[in-house]
Formats: structure tokens, sequence, C-alpha cells
């Protein structure tokens, strides 16, 4: 008998049932959706009521000001607001896919609220052309929506997230259009929202390249509305015709005559299987086939099209229109001998102890699995806990006869029907179907309940369903931060800590940089302690002013990324001296001061120095600023330049001078400031900027070089330069320059200190031989003049003098070196043979 009046109550279109049970007797008081704008979202989402300022009303106990309210589906309120935006009358209100209320005045002004009713900054203009010729239609989809002024003219937001209208193409109109309904983006080849507009016969298509004429011969149209899928159009013509057709016009899929020619106030799609039309006091269902089913109202209603059917607002309730789903009718339909119809039975024989139950079961034993399921889905589309339990009994107690069903599907079933009944209360009011809430997914019915400041609802269905409990945790954080100015630091931490330590890795810096924009400074810094994480941690330190505390947690962490961070927020925020005693304690955070500037800011790496008594350091930085200027390309050779380089050498030279440790910089450095005046004075004497930045050994040389014999010598006296190096420079020097006649003068001026190899072998490089037989009879040492022979090619004297050696080993590198003079080679094997060497190979 239950099975009999629950499909008592369905309507037959075609050869498909349709039901409308009740959701809820709504809560609200004195609404009258007659005298009122209203907005409701989809997938049970609030509503949004405003008095239409377009309607001339009686005014009952209530304000002259409008008020902007936003109830849940059950008709308890929200929030509400006085409406005192300017820009004219109030042209359209719709909810987005967010749940932001977008509302379009006349002027073009695009104004969003949340679901709180606050405000959501900036507002957003459709344009001057807008502002100047009022707008007059708007229609809204998913997050876009699109306007016609009084120009004729279209304009576009395809995304209010992130606003910015657009223009669309001419459409060259002289009158308005009849209608106007969009294509959604996602729906069409471009990509972009193609816009339809009823126009005489036929349908413009706009798009923002282009109009195209589409339909001829469809029209007038009074009335075009688009399926959910973007595929399908229905619309209602003139005369009285409802046509479907696809969204390309192609061929007309369905039509049906209606009594009526008057245009419906409303036409939506009931899912996708029928097509509502509402008149004053009737709604029409129309489907392909069957005749149609009526419902009388004796109230306005407004009608809210969801994807699997159509929720309808009156006055005083919440209903919803859907197609009876093919499990429940083949369980409740009258007379229905289906499994689950027997399975759902023999439960009730089975509570009433009649062995008839036993009988049931047996008929139905080869489809028992099929009857399980067909309850199972059942029960997740039925809106009465009660039914959706004994739905589920029913397939439990089918389930125990029935090895091969998965148990696993009626416990999924039962847990999303918990989540879905959750919800379903009055005091949430989303009345979501199965279907819905499986497209909506559970995440993101977790963010609208957030959003919704039903945080404790969130939270519980989030660890029911094993799902990341930290977004609600952290909107209930911050939300209460929000709310909780009268309560103290402390006491507000404790409340905080008690419920983020819930969600392991929960990140308490997002939560203490909300405490720092409420102006909770204080009990920010005592939540960031919280922080595990450094690289979360030290930045919100920086913004709070925590400098102190954020270069320790930044050192502690080794990481030099956040370390410098800190510096160079430190750097700009604080003066030098604070710095610097900051980071002298600080191992880590000094050793990258110095080494970032040691490379890019030298004199502040100075004052740092100079700051912690490191002479020494300051000295050396001097010495390298020196060097730098002398790659300066304005210091060119004997320029006013080297007088400040040498000042910043003498500057170095004092300081290092101030520590025992440094005797010899400070020695190398007044040398280097003595040397620079002696090249800078022989570059302005000899006017050849050759001199600075060389060695002394060779400003020595290049004076040899361009005979300036006495400034040669006052260098070697004036650096203590040793006779022996003071030699060799001036032998190749002359050698260099090839005075033969000097340099043998220099050679006979006393015995020299370094002998006469290299006399010898400085000729030998400037390939004079001559030269170097002169010097070569005055080697002492017959190994030496043995090797000089040979290198200048006279091999009976390399041999002579190697045979009083009696050096075998000097033989045989001298016979390799005299290898192709055959002559040569027969002098050292006949020199082998008297003095009974072995022969060399």
């Amino acid at each position: 008998m239950a099975g009999v009046s629950i499909a008592a109550e369905w309507q037959l279109l075609g050869d498909k049932y349709y039901r409308k049970p009740e959701l809820y007797q709504l809560r609200w008081k004195n609404i009258d959706l007659a005298r009122n704008k209203v907005a409701c979202a989809p997938f049970g989402g609030p509503i949004a009521v405003i008095r239409d300022d377009s309607k001339i009303v009686q005014l009952y106990a209530e304000s002259a000001l409008r008020k902007l309210r936003i109830f849940n589906s059950a008709g308890r309120q929200i929030s509400e607001t006085v409406w005192r935006n300017p820009g004219g009358r109030l042209i359209g209100l719709s909810w987005t896919d967010e749940q932001v209320l977008v509302c379009v005045t006349q002027d073009g002004t695009v104004y969003r609220y949340d679901i709180h009713a606050k405000i959501i900054e900036p507002n957003v203009s459709m344009g001057k052309e807008c502002f100047e010729q009022s707008v007059v239609e708007c229609v809204f989809w998913g997050n876009g929506v699109v306007c016609i002024n009084e120009a004729f003219q279209l304009f576009c937001i395809p995304d209010l997230k992130n606003p910015k209208p657009s223009k669309l193409a001419d459409t060259r109109l002289e009158e308005f259009p009849l209608c106007m309904t969009v294509i959604e983006p996602q729906y069409t080849m471009s990509g972009n929202v193609e816009v339809l507009l009823g126009v005489g016969d036929h349908v413009l298509l706009v798009e923002e390249d282009g109009v195209q004429t589409v339909g001829d011969g469809l029209g007038p149209l009074q009335k075009m509305v688009v399926s959910h899928n973007g595929k399908l159009m229905a619309s209602f013509t003139h005369d009285g015709q409802l046509l479907v057709m696809p969204t390309d016009f192609s061929n007309i899929i369905f039509e049906y005559s209606c009594e009526s020619t008057l245009s419906p106030e409303q036409l939506v799609w009931c899912g996708m299987d029928s097509v509502l039309l509402y008149w004053d006091d009737m709604l029409l269902m129309v489907g392909p086939y069957g005749d149609p089913v009526r419902y009388l109202y004796d109230e306005p209603i407004i009608l809210i099209p969801e994807c699997d059917g159509a929720r309808i607002l009156t006055n005083l309730n919440m209903e919803f229109l859907q197609r009876v789903p093919a499990s429940t009718e083949s369980i409740f339909k009258i007379g229905s001998t289906e499994p689950a119809a027997l399975l759902y039975d023999a439960l009730d024989h089975f509570d009433r102890r009649s062995a008839k139950a036993d009988e049931n079961l047996r008929l139905i034993r080869p489809s028992l699995p099929e009857a399980v399921e067909a309850c199972v889905d059942a029960a997740g589309h039925e809106f009465d806990p009660s039914l959706q339990q004994t739905l589920l009994r029913a397939a439990s107690y089918g389930q125990a006869f029935c090895s091969q069903f998965q148990r696993e599907s009626i416990q999924e079933m039962s847990k999303t029907l918990r989540v879905l009944n959750a919800v379903r209360s009055q005091e949430t009011g989303i009345p979501l179907s199965i279907h819905q809430y499986k497209l909506l997914t559970p995440s993101v019915l977790i963010g609208r309940l957030v959003n919704a400041h039903q945080h404790l609802l969130a939270l519980r269905i989030s660890d029911y369903l094993g799902m990341n409990q930290e977004v609600v945790i952290m909107h209930w954080a911050c939300s209460k931060l929000t709310v909780s100015s009268a309560i103290p630091d402390a006491a507000l931490l404790e409340i905080l800590l008690d419920k983020l330590k819930l969600c392991r890795g929960i990140s308490y810096a997002a939560v203490a940089a909300h405490a720092d924009q409420t102006g909770r400074r204080k009990l920010a810094a005592m939540l960031v302690e919280h922080e595990p994480l450094s690289s979360k941690q030290v930045p919100l330190l920086l913004g709070i002013g925590e400098e102190d505390t954020a270069l320790t947690k930044a050192a502690e962490s080794g990481d030099t990324d956040l370390v410098y961070l800190v510096l160079f927020h430190i750097w700009q925020k604080r003066p030098a001296l604070e710095l610097f005693g900051m980071i002298q304690a600080r191992p880590l955070a000094r050793d990258l001061f110095i080494c970032y500037a040691r490379s890019y800011k030298h004199e502040f790496l100075k004052d740092f120095f100079l700051s912690t008594g490191q002479l020494h350091d300051v000295a050396f930085l001097l010495w390298k600023e020196s060097w730098e200027m002398a790659k300066n390309p304005m210091a060119s050779r004997g320029s006013p330049l080297h007088g400040p380089r040498i000042k910043l050498i003498e500057k170095a030279q004092s300081l290092f001078s101030e520590t025992k440790e440094h005797a010899f910089e400070s020695k190398a450095a007044e040398e280097h400031a003595r040397l620079l005046r002696i090249q800078h004075e022989l570059e302005v004497s000899t006017k050849q900027p050759i001199f600075v930045d060389s060695s002394i050994s060779d400003t020595i040389r290049t004076c040899i070089v361009l005979g300036n014999h006495r400034a040669a010598l006052k260098v070697k006296t004036e650096f203590k330069v040793s006779e022996k190096r003071w030699y060799w420079l001036k032998v190749f020097a002359l050698a260099t320059i090839r005075d033969w006649d000097a340099l043998e003068k220099f050679s006979k001026e006393k015995r020299p200190p370094i002998g006469f190899r290299p006399f010898v072998e400085a000729c030998i490089d400037a390939e004079e031989k001559g030269e170097a037989l002169k010097y070569i009879t005055k080697l002492a040492d017959p190994r030496e003049r043995a090797e000089a022979y040979a290198r200048i090619g006279m091999a009976k004297e390399a041999a002579d003098a190697a045979s009083q050696t009696k050096d075998s080993e000097l033989l045989g590198r001298l016979r390799n070196t005299l290898q192709q003079n055959s002559a040569a080679s027969s002098i050292f094997d006949t020199l082998r043979d008297r003095l009974s060497f072995p022969s060399v190979s």
C-alpha cells in the first residue's frame, strides 16, 4: 500500500513518470515573489530577493529603502544589506558558479556580493556605451553575463572572476529583439560565447567577430532557452508553437501547439527530457511524447532549472519536479512485478513475519543482484529519510541471500545519504539530489558550506568522508578572528590552537597573516611561533615587523635564500647600524651579508667592518678598490686618477699598520704606493703609458730598454733589488734591444754575481752565436760550456768540453741534440771508443 500511495502522486508524460515532492515549507515571512526580483542559484544554492524597482508596489510595515536579502533554499535568512548602489534601475541579478551574486544596473555597473551580502570590490563597468545608452536586458550563464543597451549593442563579460568587458560584433538592428539567450563558451566551436537574438522571422547568432543569420522562417520567436548540455534549444513562437531543435538550427526535433499564443513568463528545461512553460496561473510540462502535464498555482512561482529536473519556488514552499528514476519506478509503480518490487515487498512480509517473504525471494533468486542494486539506487534518489532507510534495508535483506553482490555499494550509498540528509536540513537548506551531488563533488559542497559559515557541518562531513580538513579549519580560524575583536589575544590564541591542532600540517602562518590584517599583530606573532615551516614563518614575521625573530628563524633553518630575504628586508627598513648589530652575533647571516656586499656593496661593507673594528678587512677592500679603479676606462696611463689610487693604497697601509698581525700587508701596501708614484712619474717623463701596474722587475727592464739607465738604477736602489736580480734584468733587457757593446761593457764592470751563463743564454735566445762565443769561453763549468757549444751547433768544441767531465749521460744527451749532424755523431762515437763508454742509442 505504501508503494501505491507513492506512485499515486506521479504524473505520466508520454511513457515517463514525473513527481513533484515538496522539499521545504519556507521559513521566510511576508515575501511576495510578485513584488521582488529573485535570483536562485542552481545545485540547491541560495536565493537572493530584492524589491523590484520597475514595479509600483504598496509598502506595508517596511522601510522605503530597498534591502537585498539572501536566504537558503529553506527560506532561512542568511544575510541582508540595504541597497544604496547608484546606477539607476536594477536590470538583472544572478548567481555565478562560485555563488557570487552579480547585479547589473541600468548604467552598466556590475556589483558583486558574497553569500553574506558583503560587496566584493571592485565594481565593474560594462563600458562607456552602456553608461550613455542604458542597459535594457542582460542574460547570465555560469560565470558570465551578456548585456544589450538601447543602441542595440551587445557587451560581454565572459569570466566574472576576472571581469574584462568586451564588445561583440555590431548587430545593425533597428528595433529591440524579441528575445535573447546564449550558448555557453564550453559548448561552442570557437570557445567564445554565442548570443542568439530573436529578430523577425529568424535568429541572429552574434559573436565577437561576426554576425550570422540562422533559423530562417522559424519566427517570430518570443522566448528561447538552451539546454544544460548546450545541444538543444527550446523556443516559443508568436503563434503558440513550442519548438525544440538543435542549437545549429538544422532541423526541428519536436513541435507542440500550446493553447495560448501569449508568451509564457518563464520557459526552462526540466532536466533533458521535458520543457516547462509558466503562465500566470499554470505550469505546463511538455515532453516529446504524450499529452503535456498541467500544474495549477494560485500564486506566482519561480522556476529554477537543474541538471536533473527543476525546482519550483513559491511564496510558501519549495518543490522539486523531476523524472521518476527507473529504479524507483520499477519498485513503486502500481502493479509492478519487477524483481526490485518483489524484494521490497519481501521485506514488508519479513517485518510482518509472513512466510511469503521467502516465497518472493525464491521467485527472484536469479535476478536478486539486480533487485538489490535497484533498491540501493532508488534509496539514493529519495528525499525522505524513512523511505531511504526502508529501501536500504530491503537491499541489505536481499544481499544476505546474494553472495555475488558487493556489500560496499550499500555502505557507500549509506555514507552518501548521510551527507545529503545533513545538508538538506532546514538549517543548512541545500536540497541536493544525488545526481547533483555527484556532479558538484563533495569538495565543492564542503567549500560552499564553509563560505556559508557552516564550519562544524563541513568539518564533520570532511572527517566522515576522509577528506582533508585543512580548508575548513583555516576558514573557521580566519572567520573567528574577524568576529572576535572583544576576546583577548591569549584567550583567542588558546581557542584557535585547540582547533588548529586537529589538522596536521596546517598553515599557522596563513592564520597569523589574517590576524595581522585584522589589526591583531601581537596575536599574529604568537600564532606564527607555531608554524613549523620556516619558508612560511619568516615572510610573515617580516610582514608583522618582527625582523629580529625572522632573522633568527631564517638562520636556524639554514636556508640561505630565507636569510637573504630577511637581510634585504632589514636593509631597506632599518638604519645600517641596526642591521650590523643584528647580524654580528649570527655567523651565517654575517657571512652571507659579507659575501653579497663584497660583490656589490663595498661602501656598505666598509661601514660594517669599521663598526665591528675589523680594520684589516677595510684595508683589503680599499686595496681592491684601487685595482678596480685601474680598470676604469677613464684611468688611462698618466691620468690624474692615479692620485686617488695612491691615496686609497696609503689608507689601506695605514689601517694595516694598526695591527701587528698584518705587518707584511702594511709593507706591501707602502711599497705598492711608492712604485705607483715612480711609475706615474716615468709615464709623465717618457710620455709612454707603459709603466703603471707593472712589477718592479718589469719597470726596471722597461727603463733599460728605453735607455733610461738612471731611472732603472733609481728603482733598484729604491726597492733594494739584489745584485743578482739586477744583473739578470739588465742582461736580458740589453739583449732585447741588441745593444751588444753595452752588454759586453756591463760584463766587464766586475765579475758578474750570476756568472756568465745568463749572458750566453741571452745571446743564444737572440740568435747571436758570435756574441754568445764571447761568454762561453768564460764559463768555468765544462758541463755548461759543453751544453752551450751544443746549443750553437759547435760539435767538436762541445765534445772537447764534455770529455773533461767523463759523464756518459751528458755525452748521450749531447749526441741526441746533434744527431742530425753525422760528423758530430762520429766525433761522439770516437770519443766513446776512446773512453771505453757503452754505446749510446
